[in-house]
């Protein structure tokens, strides 16, 4: 008999979560406030610079407003991230989006960065 591993308890907690786990979803959501099941550490899987930049990718998606944009920059920046890698995220965001999302993100992702567009219309954003 094998010990359970740290990738054992992710595909446990994504087959609870896929279920509609009422627990699981608070525990995954809510860390440490839920008494769900534990919900597996994501730091060994991935690193603090690939989540950050996962982060901004999800909100980039949701067409998240540029307040949270702009908290996701934050975070990034502080945690090393350069300005380019944030602009590839775009980028490779505007693949699944379509041109017309990678628009309305880069602009927002642009006033989140403190780089104002030419003839831009900061009240729409």
């Amino acid at each position: 008999m094998s010990t359970p591993t740290l990738a054992d308890d992710a595909r446990q907690l994504l087959r609870r979560l896929a279920a509609g786990d009422e627990l699981s979803l608070a525990a995954a959501l809510w860390p440490g406030l839920a008494s769900g099941p534990p919900v597996p550490a994501s730091a060994p899987l991935l690193d603090t610079r690939t989540r950050l930049l996962v982060l901004l990718a999800a909100l980039l998606a949701l067409d998240a407003s540029t307040e949270s944009l702009r908290w996701a920059v934050d975070r990034a920046s502080t945690a090393g991230v350069d300005d380019d890698a944030l602009a590839a995220v775009l980028v490779m965001s505007g693949f699944t989006g379509g041109s017309a999302h990678l628009a309305t993100s880069a602009s927002r992702l642009a006033l989140a960065l403190g780089i104002e567009a030419e003839g831009e219309d900061r009240s729409a954003y």
